[in-house]
């Protein structure tokens, strides 16, 4: 296939879990064959902080405006058999509609944050996709399941509405040796929803055990948080730091956003990738969990402080049979197998 992939950032994985994902779509896609453009708007924040600025597979394109993009990409778009448009695209709805109107395959809506882009658009403040858009777009990709896909295709009018959820390189991320550095560690930008769950299953346990070393990876956290002592901050750390990272954990800590939590059957990209690299996976309790991780073999819910007291082998067993179910349910080779009937079967269809 001839795929065109429109989304947030492939070169720069700063403030955004989206990279890691493109970057092993595309890396998927490109071992299977598929000839893959990936374009994506060139802005400024992004290329302060370009860590794959040139990525390996596939071919990437910069453009500066939606006027170039119709201009230098036209004919691209229009000739391939598979457009893919993601979640948070800057001007995203003028995009989405000049690629409905151009494209000539079959075109696709690739949300990485259904229950956000739900809230926006019951709100209306959704800036990149708006509700006559979505019974355009011949398959809607969602990152969340369960109930949400009913929600889509009955409410919104969504052709098609498939499960869609997040996965790992699995070449990318998989157990290191090192030494353990931290008890308890959390890797994830920060978000004010996300915040009590970091408190709870993190920074409420440093408190509570200040002999014990703890560690917060990740950009835009308020200046004026108070971080206990014994937690180790680093304010980025790019994907090829992330196995490392995980490695020097006893266990890391998954914390989900309340729009995610709320609508369940959404697992985030960092949970799929602590768990490929075999490190125990600490998670708040959300619906649909079990579809994914089955809880306290594979994943441990809450209680993070008791957690540590654990027995140090069972806890590695856990990781292990996490990143086990990783690699046979959520790989990056996985998902482009899906798209690849997806397509088939839509094409069939039209």
């Amino acid at each position: 296939m001839n795929v065109v992939l429109l989304g947030l950032s492939i070169t720069s994985s700063w403030g955004n879990g989206h990279a890691t994902n493109y970057r092993a779509l595309v890396r998927a896609l490109s071992a299977r064959g598929h000839d893959v453009l990936f374009l994506e708007r060139d802005a400024p924040w992004y290329a302060a902080s370009r860590d794959l600025p040139r990525p390996p597979w596939g071919r990437t394109a910069l453009y500066e405006s939606v006027e170039e993009l119709r201009e230098e990409h036209g004919e691209g778009v229009r000739d391939a058999d598979l457009v893919i448009l993601g979640s948070y695209v800057p001007d995203g709805v003028a995009v989405a509609a000049w690629l409905l109107d151009a494209a000539r395959g079959t075109v696709a809506f690739y949300d990485i944050d259904t229950p956000v882009t739900l809230a926006g658009l019951e709100a209306g403040t959704c800036g990149y996709l708006t509700r006559q858009l979505v019974p355009r777009f011949d398959l809607y990709l969602s990152f969340t399941g369960g109930p949400t896909l009913q929600r889509l295709e009955r409410s919104l009018g969504a052709r098609h509405a498939v499960l869609f959820p997040c996965f790992v390189d699995e070449a990318a991320y998989r157990p290191v040796d090192a030494e353990e550095r931290w008890a308890a560690g959390y890797l994830g930008t920060y978000s004010a929803d996300r915040q009590p769950g970091l408190e709870r299953l993190l920074l409420e346990p440093a408190r509570a055990c200040p002999e014990l070393h703890f560690a917060v990876a990740g950009p835009q956290y308020p200046a004026e948080l108070d971080w206990p002592p014994n937690v180790e901050r680093f304010e980025h750390l790019p994907p090829d730091a992330h196995p490392a990272f995980y490695a020097g954990q006893r266990l890391t800590v998954s914390v989900t956003r309340a729009d995610m939590v709320r609508a369940g059957w959404s697992p985030s990209v960092r949970l799929f990738e602590a768990a490929a690299c075999g490190v125990p996976v600490v998670t708040d309790r959300w619906p649909g969990l079990e579809d994914f991780f089955e809880p306290e073999r594979e994943i441990l819910v809450e209680g993070t402080a008791s957690r540590l007291a654990g027995d140090p082998d069972e806890l590695h067993a856990v990781g292990m049979r996490a990143r086990a179910r990783v690699l046979a349910e959520h790989t990056a080779a996985h998902r482009a197998e899906t798209l690849e009937w997806l397509a088939a079967d839509v094409g069939a269809a039209a």
